[in-house]
């Protein structure tokens, strides 16, 4: 069994089996598969409650008695996923990881993700093990054969990492650290081109430790982690080696959790992934694993391998799991320092946002309202010319074209567009036509008009907008509707909902710093609020009222030191204990907020996401955030989409959507990534 390091805590889910006997194990192995078919249950339970070590000596047990191989008597009885996930449970770890990159690099084709995960991971003496049990094996050089099936800086990279010489001081020197800050930063951002050379050399050969603190440096100088400047100046399979460096740099058992998510999310499953890691972490890191999988994705990873498996198969991997955390309800330590880190990075990025939409070079609006009228004229609609034109210009040069539109043909343009265009493309199309203000005036009447209201569509605007953007919000309404938002929500509305609502819509968030003393009085506040306090006291309502100000009311730098403090008072994340705590309405409307506070980008990236996963899509939310941020930061949203979800935004959108509309937000999105 794998040892975990001097005074560490044994953080695997497979321990040693109390009273073993490799002699009996052998034998109960052995009826299992003896005559017609096999006791696969025998099997499993048995195989699952040893360890690798003890698993080793069953081998040799097996051998003893009936000279026969159990691995090779294994494989001729069982079949497909269950067999793979057995027999790899069988082999010594580095001879399993051994098998996984000869199956990655034999054939046509290399998997090039197997590769990466395997040794963006590994220890160093976890590698010198993999060469050995590789030579072992195969009777054959490991970093040769890499060397014939990969190329380029990808290659180099792998070969530095084979090699198993990765500094492990836990001395680290204040003056190397900035020196090496300023050699990445000299080597990506500032060099035209990019000096692959330093990346290889820095991210290969640093102890964790120390670059960890280049990480943290690095943001606090460039205002970008590391992470966005290797996905600006990096690309293909060494991109993806490189983010995978880092992600297990700054946490393995992360880097392994979202391994896992994305095995399992949508349709079909990665089988090889998981049983990969479910293999090779067992006896390491599950416990973190499931800790930090359980936090970042609100589920527990047995419930998704129980959802997402089945047979024999699930049985084993859920004993491989070794628990579920959902039952338990708890957060753990370790996933509170990961939250911890996310805020941290929160609070000392500086992400230039980015629209996709900009103003057209050369525009000319006559031509542009000739060529609209053009393409309405006569019978037929010319949707492309509409659809071209409408999508590459900017806000303001759209009302420029409405203005001369009326000048030139003394028509209304939004009408004409109406009566030729209709259904989603209509509503998009539209939509780009209005003012932004005029347009989330009419998202916001919408939502509250008729019978029913669409209480995320209130959320997702009102938690999400800047005060300049809420006032002219304001203005906007009161002119189109002939009155005040405030009285409208008043009417639509109730409650502690309706409250949140009327402050949010008022623009009147602080814009400041952050002050540390009123910070931790106001984490103070939240977790007394949210029953996890050690001395609650004060009157509920008024604490309520007072969480609701700091939500509604305090500046974003001010918050995300308040969810820092908080995290330290009470060892929970503030989403995650909203989430549990709260219900309904103004749950949704605290824990939008929370995410709009950590990272815009990603809240419109995860409503994206939703509006278009499983049976059906939801037009009105995948249209309100492609033109509301299409000027704004929809660049930084395709990002944080790929990043999360594995796929571009442009894929979502393709395999979502059809005809004209799909024209129309493919343009908006503005590339594949």
């Amino acid at each position: 069994m794998a040892k975990p390091a001097q005074g560490a805590k044994y953080r695997g889910s497979i321990h040693d089996f109390p009273g073993f006997d490799p002699n009996q194990d052998a034998e109960a192995l052995y009826t299992a598969m003896k005559g017609f078919g096999s006791d696969k249950e025998a099997i499993l339970d048995i195989i699952t409650s040893r360890s690798n070590r003890q698993r080793q000596e069953v081998c040799q047990s097996y051998k003893s008695l009936y000279g026969k191989d159990l691995i090779d008597n294994l494989k001729y009885e069982l079949t497909g996923k269950f067999e793979r996930l057995i027999v790899g449970l069988m082999r010594p770890p580095a001879y399993c990881d051994a098998k996984e990159i000869k199956d990655a690099i034999s054939g046509i084709g290399t998997d090039e993700k197997c590769l990466i995960e395997i040794l963006a991971s590994r220890t160093n003496e976890q590698m010198h093990q993999l060469v050995a049990a590789y030579k072992d094996a195969y009777e054959r050089d490991l970093e040769a054969d890499i060397i014939g099936d990969t190329s380029g800086h990808f290659q180099k990279m792998l070969i530095v990492l084979l090699q198993g010489t990765r500094e492990e001081d836990d001395v680290v020197s204040e003056d190397l650290v900035q020196q090496d800050v300023q050699d990445l930063y000299e080597a990506g951002e500032l060099k035209w081109g990019t000096d692959e050379a330093q990346f290889i050399y820095i991210l290969g050969n640093r102890s964790k430790q120390h670059l960890r603190l280049v990480f943290d440096e690095y943001l606090k100088t460039t205002g970008k982690p590391i992470e966005a400047s290797i996905r600006g100046e990096l690309s293909g399979d060494f991109e993806k080696l490189m983010l995978a460096v880092v992600k297990c740099i700054r946490s393995t058992p992360e880097y392994f959790a979202e391994r896992l998510f994305k095995a399992m999310k949508g349709l079909g499953t990665r089988d090889n992934t998981l049983i990969r890691i479910m293999v090779s972490r067992s006896e390491l890191d599950m416990l973190d694993i499931r800790e930090i999988f359980r936090t970042k994705y609100e589920k527990s990873l047995y419930s998704m391998i129980k959802n997402d498996t089945s047979g024999e198969y699930k049985k084993t991997l859920l004993k491989l799991c070794g628990g579920d955390d959902d039952a338990a309800g708890q957060f753990f330590p370790e996933a509170a320092q990961v939250a911890y880190q996310m805020w941290e990075l929160s609070a000392v990025a500086r992400v230039e946002l980015k629209g996709t939409v900009r103003p057209a070079n050369d525009f000319n609006p006559d031509a542009d309202a000739k060529a609209l009228r053009k393409a309405m004229k006569g019978l037929g609609t010319d949707e492309d010319t509409i659809i071209d034109i409408i999508t590459h210009r900017s806000n303001a040069q759209r009302q420029q074209i409405r203005q001369t539109f009326k000048s030139h043909f003394g028509r209304d343009l939004m009408a004409d567009l109406k009566s030729e265009i209709s259904g989603d493309l209509a509503r998009l199309i539209l939509g780009l036509m209005m003012p932004p203000a005029h347009y989330d005036a009419k998202q916001l009447k919408k939502a509250m008009e008729g019978a029913g209201t669409d209480e995320k569509a209130l959320i997702e605007i009102l938690a999400t907008r800047t005060n300049a953007e809420i006032r002219a919000i304001n203005e906007a309404y009161k002119e189109d509707y002939h009155k005040s938002l405030e009285d409208a929500i008043s009417s639509d509305t109730s409650g502690h909902f309706r409250r949140i609502l009327i402050s949010l819509a008022t623009g009147n968030r602080e814009e400041g710093g952050e002050n540390l003393d009123q910070a931790r009085e106001d984490a103070q506040v939240a977790a007394e609020i949210l029953e996890i306090a050690d001395t609650p006291s004060g009157d509920k309502t008024s604490l309520e009222t007072r969480f609701m100000t700091i939500l509604c009311t305090r500046s974003y730098p001010h918050l995300r030191r308040v969810f820092q403090e908080f995290i330290k008072m009470t060892n929970y994340d503030v989403e995650h204990t909203i989430k549990k705590e709260m219900s309904g309405d103004v749950r949704d409307a605290f824990v939008a907020i929370v995410q709009s506070v950590k990272n815009k980008p990603l809240f419109f990236a995860d409503k994206l996401y939703k509006s278009m996963k499983g049976a059906g899509t939801d037009e009105k939310t995948l249209t309100r955030i492609m033109v509301s941020r299409s000027e704004i930061d929809l660049l930084n949203i395709r990002r944080e989409f790929i990043e999360k979800y594995d796929k571009s935004l442009h894929q979502a959108i393709e395999g979502d959507t059809s005809g004209d509309f799909l024209k129309a937000l493919l343009a908006l999105c503005g590339g594949e990534d």
